[in-house]
């Protein structure tokens, strides 16, 4: 038996994401992780990338079983053990600065207020140069960009009233509150897309 949980979709979206963070961040980073979930994309992304120290971290607790146990068996001494992080909580618990903060899949599934403290937590702990990128599916101008993201928004809304896809403009707005300014949009497979934010440009 193991701890390590596995989703198919990460096996599809880890290599286009990883395209567009190595573009963003320097060889040599220190990296967090919001919800890092079960850990996959952490370890993929250390190993192409050695000279990054991945912090992941998760509040579920078979999230964190799941990335240690990624990560034992990877061996990879560049991925730290998970925190507890719950990005809705007023501070995130975390010492910075980071040049580099990672969210995969998660502002779509979790309250708004897991957006607010991630945003406000990229502002505080995100070196001058610093990075956020966020993935997953988003609105745009108060519309969906493809049907199946407008059926998955109803499903996971039937789940929990307070998940939800979010408008990009929203999102932006929230950024830029706590000095953060959305540098790049990048269109991603099966209609998702990478938000790119930073502290004083690239």
């Amino acid at each position: 038996m193991t701890d390590r949980l596995t989703s198919p979709a990460t096996a599809r979206n880890r290599g286009p994401i990883l395209e567009v963070l190595r573009r963003i961040a320097p060889a040599k980073a220190r990296v967090l992780e919001i919800a890092s979930g079960a850990g996959e994309h952490a370890v993929y992304v250390a190993r192409a990338m050695p000279g990054w120290d991945w912090q992941p971290s998760d509040p579920a607790p078979s999230a964190r079983a799941s990335i240690s146990a990624w990560g034992a068996e990877e061996g990879l001494g560049n991925v730290r053990a998970p925190l507890a992080i719950d990005a809705a909580a007023p501070d995130l618990g975390v010492v910075g600065p980071f040049d580099l903060i990672v969210a995969i899949n998660m502002i779509h599934i979790s309250p708004w207020a897991a957006t607010l403290g991630l945003m406000r937590g990229a502002g505080r702990l995100l070196t001058v140069d610093g990075v956020l990128y966020t993935y997953g599916p988003y609105r745009r101008d108060g519309g969906h960009t493809a049907p199946s993201n407008e059926a998955f928004d109803a499903s996971l809304k039937a789940r929990d009233a307070s998940w939800g896809v979010r408008d990009v403009a929203d999102v932006e707005r929230v950024a830029g509150e706590h000095g953060l300014k959305l540098q790049e949009i990048v269109e991603m497979p099966a209609n998702n897309l990478s938000l790119v934010f930073s502290r004083n440009g690239f």
